[in-house]
This record gives structure tokens, C-alpha cells and sequence, in this order.
């Protein structure tokens, strides 16, 4: 069986926030969920990481960040070497689709939310 060991960057304590309706309805799904983002904080149990926390065994990336804040993570992600990112509605990067697809991750635009609500996430 595969882990999907999540990452959700860009994770905030506002629950109004689709990054946070994220953490909660993975972890609801029974997926492994790690929230990373600026401020402190928890979301349910879970404390919000600090960014560029050192990670093992990450297999997505779910990014809530703009396009003009992702290029300080490039390295960063890449590093990980997740199995698939996720550019959430609104993050969506060609630049960084093109360098993650030249390290062999997969990507695609895709809304974390919609793929848990259609249980297509963990296929």
C-alpha cells in the first residue's frame, strides 16, 4: 500500500483558509499529513512546522503559496523528491512544473480539496 505522506505548504491556523480545510479533510482520509508554514500554530493536533523543517518519505506536495512566493522552496522541494505536487487553484507555475519535471516529480494543477471530495487523491 502506498503512503502519501502529505505536505501542505503554505499551512495557516485560519480555518477559513483552504490550506487549512486541506490538513483537516486529509487527515480526516487517513492520510499522513505534515502542515508547514509561517506562522506557529496547530491545526486540529497537528503543529504547523516551521519552513524548511527537514522531512523524510514525503510522497505529495500540497502548495498554497502564489507563484511569486514559491521560488525560495524550489530547491527545497526538490530536495524532498515527493512522487507528485500539487498546484492548488491560484498557485499554478509553469517554471516550477518544467524544473520539477526535469528532476522526474510529478506534477499537475489540481486542488487537493476536489480530489479528496472525489477519492481521487490516493489513486
Amino acid at each position: 500500500m502506498v503512503n502519501y505522506k502529505t505536505l501542505v505548504l503554505g499551512a495557516s491556523t485560519h480555518p477559513e483558509r483552504y490550506s487549512h480545510q486541506a490538513v483537516i479533510k486529509l487527515v480526516q482520509s487517513g492520510v499522513d499529513t505534515v502542515p508547514m508554514g509561517v506562522k506557529e500554530g496547530k491545526i486540529l493536533e497537528l503543529p504547523i512546522l516551521p519552513l524548511f523543517s527537514e522531512l523524510k518519505d514525503i510522497h505529495t506536495v500540497s502548495i498554497y503559496l502564489s507563484s511569486k512566493h514559491q521560488s525560495a522552496y524550489y530547491d527545497y522541494l526538490i530536495k524532498l523528491n515527493p512522487k507528485r505536487v500539487l498546484f492548488n487553484p491560484g498557485t499554478e507555475n509553469a517554471e516550477f512544473g518544467i524544473l520539477l519535471s526535469s528532476h522526474g516529480i510529478y506534477w499537475e494543477n489540481a486542488c487537493t480539496l476536489v480530489l479528496l471530495s472525489t477519492n481521487q487523491y490516493q489513486s
